[in-house]
């Protein structure tokens, strides 16, 4: 009897487990339809070969065995969401988000699930009207009173989200539906359905309308998203009562008016994003008292007046972006020491007077500074050197001073990659090698901008030592002297702008051996830049978001070099844009510049170039910019190849050459050389008429000359008329008679 307790407990334990083992055996019809779904996988097979459903990867049951969880992220899954996969009417949590899927989802699909909490199938193709997804039998019921988070973004749908989907969504915690095709306002009633929502996304859609109003009673709300749509209106006053909230993120709508004082109110507000909307007025006066605040992205509206000074107590500000607005005042009395985490400071494009700020250089964390575009004065100071970080510097279009003293400060600053000084330092020497005191300086220097600056002086030898310098941007300044051979010794210079200047001498042959032009390994970086580079050409403002995008190019028009165009061209395969216009080259276009498949620009207009078009200009498949007007070109233009889509201006100023585009055809310009050319071989063409008017004047004076000075001759020369009248007379007697 001992035993006997013992083996009757391992006996009922034996039973419950039992009991317990086939109480999780799967649902055979759930198993079922799992193994229907019509998924493909790039990635190796799912493991689901065991009997037990319950026991396969991604897959996990309650204790009835029925089907709760399907979680395949990332599975390489493609095909599309059957219809009966709403039959696992049990799924509390599915989630199919980052693969391929695509089609559009089941009729009634959100309404199938009444026990779904969790739904993510964000980052596939899917598609389709949302409305249709929760019709069931004529009524609307929205999510399911179960449902927590829903996911659907980056997808293709489309339609209205009605306020009536969140009706009975009283638990939803998160709602992204992100870049799809959605239109119409966002739904008005969530914070009477959801109060207790933390994160919604509208962002990247179609959304027309106001903001909706009472937001503020979503109380527990801590981001906001609904950038880049058609949103416009005030900011609803009441979102400032979700004192909860972390991010408000607006941008790139069409929001009006100005940004209440009393977004104070969101002290726990750590970004704020409405840049690119039509914003008015001043900043928060007591915008300090946002202390939390990391992010603040504010360019790109119609905001004016001075910063207030509170802005500076914002201590934990890491992004500050207020350009492309119209604030104005002293930038210099406004102390940034206390900006520790400052990283990144854009206020280009204003109207802020006053020097370059010196407190600046206490930001330890600044990575870049943008304040080009506005109306500073005085000199760049010795305390930037400081910023060990800096990496992107652009002060272009302002009043700057002392371009020597600026080159020798800036290249101290080891991190700098990216310098823009554009219109400063007007008329002005160009630094030379005696004034440079830190001969190994700008070792990191990938771009250096001094265009617009009217500097004087040739091209100094101390920028041969700037080794990882890719752009080199000199054009409308007033450089002097030749093109130095030695910048084919830069490994990485693949961008060289030199337009406008005085540059004298010929095309050096040394500049067809650049590294980075030659070889495609030696190109310039591309990653993005921390701020977009805009450049102006022909008339239009390109943004270049990379180094790369600017493109492998020589620009050297309007200067006064000559000589011939250097056969060795042809070497500069990886050359995007050529212009050599505007110069004195002659000669013939070297038939090696079609060797440079990649061109997408090429113009040598208005020089003293001969010849023809080479024909070999057909393997020149990317030009969409071309030009070889006010030359001495002659012959046909290459028929039946890209040449012809450019306009006849393109050809004009060359009376030589015939042909499409051009309005007359290449028969009316052999026919006008022909008269050309008799015109050019003038002296032949007058001796034979020379010679033949004296034939004449001699044959006349051979015949009148004796019956003039003889007589004897005029007796006998009117016998002999006389003789043949008489003959004439017999002879037309006897054929009339």
């Amino acid at each position: 009897m001992q035993h006997s307790v013992p083996r009757d407990l391992l006996l009922t334990f034996f039973l419950f487990s039992s009991i317990f083992s086939a109480s999780h055996a799967c649902n055979q019809i759930d198993r079922n339809y799992l193994l229907s779904l019509p998924f493909n996988t790039a990635s190796p097979s799912l493991n689901w070969s065991a009997p037990d459903c319950c026991n396969w990867e991604s897959i996990s049951c309650d204790h009835k065995g029925r089907v709760t969880h399907i979680w395949l992220p990332s599975r390489g899954l493609r095909g599309s969401v059957p219809p009966y996969i709403g039959n696992l009417t049990s799924l509390s949590h599915l989630n199919l988000s980052h693969n391929a899927l695509s089609g559009c989802l089941p009729v009634r699909f959100f309404s199938s699930f009444n026990q779904l909490e969790v739904l993510d199938l964000s980052n596939n193709h899917l598609a389709g009207d949302i409305s249709l997804l929760f019709s069931s039998n004529g009524s609307s019921d929205g999510w399911p009173s179960s449902i927590r988070l829903v996911d659907i973004s980056n997808n293709d749908f489309n339609g209205i989200i009605q306020s009536w989907f969140l009706q009975r969504a009283q638990k939803l915690d998160k709602l992204n539906v992100s870049h799809n095709s959605f239109t119409g306002n966002i739904p008005n009633y969530l914070y009477m359905h959801s109060p207790f929502v933390r994160f919604l996304d509208f962002s990247f859609n179609d959304h027309s309308g106001h903001i909706p109003d009472r937001l503020g009673a979503c109380s527990k709300l801590e981001i906001f998203r609904a950038g880049f749509n058609s949103l416009s209106g005030l900011i609803p006053h009441d979102i400032y009562s979700a004192t909860r909230l972390e991010e408000i993120s607006l941008p790139s709508n069409n929001l009006t008016g100005p940004i209440s004082n009393d977004i104070v109110n969101l002290t726990k507000l750590t970004c704020l994003e409405l840049y690119e909307n039509e914003l008015s007025g001043r900043l928060p006066v007591d915008i300090g008292k946002l202390n939390r605040l990391k992010h603040l992205f504010l360019d790109t509206n119609h905001l004016t007046g001075s910063l207030p000074p509170s802005l500076m107590n914002c201590t934990n500000l890491m992004t500050l972006k207020l350009g492309l607005n119209f604030f104005e005042g002293d930038i210099s009395t406004l102390n940034f020491s206390r900006l520790h985490q400052l990283a990144t400071l854009d206020l280009w494009n204003n109207k802020f007077t006053g020097s370059f700020p010196v407190s600046l250089s206490s930001c330890k964390s600044l990575r870049a500074i943008r304040i080009a575009l506005n109306q500073l004065e005085g000199q760049i100071p010795p305390e930037v050197v400081q910023l060990k970080f800096l990496s992107f510097f652009s002060l272009g279009y302002n009043r700057l001073t002392n371009v020597t003293g600026a080159i020798n400060i800036l290249m101290r600053c080891k991190s700098l990659s990216v310098l823009l000084l554009t219109q400063n330092f007007l008329n002005e020497a160009l630094p030379t090698e005696d004034s440079i005191v830190v001969p190994d300086g700008f070792r990191n220097l990938q771009y250096l901008g001094l265009a617009h600056c009217q500097l004087t002086g040739q091209l100094p030898i101390w920028l041969s030592k700037l080794k990882k310098l890719e752009i080199l941007s000199l054009g409308f300044n007033r450089i002097t002297g030749s093109i130095p051979g030695w910048l084919s010794t830069l490994p990485r210079l693949s961008c060289i702008k030199l337009s406008h200047n005085l540059i004298i001498g010929e095309f050096p042959k040394e500049l067809c051996a650049l590294p980075a032009l030659i070889s495609k390994h030696a190109l310039m970086d591309n990653s993005s830049l921390i701020f977009s580079i805009f450049v102006t050409g022909n008339g239009t403002l390109f943004e270049f978001k990379s180094l790369y995008n600017v493109g492998p190019q020589i620009s050297l028009e309007n200067n006064g070099l000559s000589g011939n165009i250097p056969l060795e061209i042809g070497h500069l395969k990886q050359l995007y844009g050529l212009n050599l216009s505007h110069n004195y080259f002659s000669g013939n276009i070297p038939d090696q510049i079609s060797e440079l498949t990649n061109l997408e620009r090429l113009d040598l207009s208005a020089n003293q170039l001969s010849g023809k078009i080479p024909k070999s200009f057909i393997s020149l498949h990317f030009l969409h910019e071309f030009s070889v007007a006010n030359n001495n070109l002659c012959g046909a233009i290459p028929s039946g190849t890209q040449l012809q889509s450019f306009d006849a201006s393109a050809y004009e100023g060359n009376p030589g050459l015939c042909g499409a585009p051009l309005p007359y055809d290449c028969g009316h310009i052999l026919h006008s050389n022909k008269d050309i050319q008799d015109e050019e071989d003038g002296p032949a063409i007058r001796w034979s008429h020379i010679s033949t008017i004296l034939g004449l004047i001699t044959g006349f004076w051979g015949v009148i000359g004796p019956l003039i000075l003889s007589h004897n001759w005029r007796v006998v020369y009117f016998e002999f008329l006389e003789n043949v009248k008489n003959r004439l007379c017999v002879m037309l007697r006897n054929v009339l008679g």
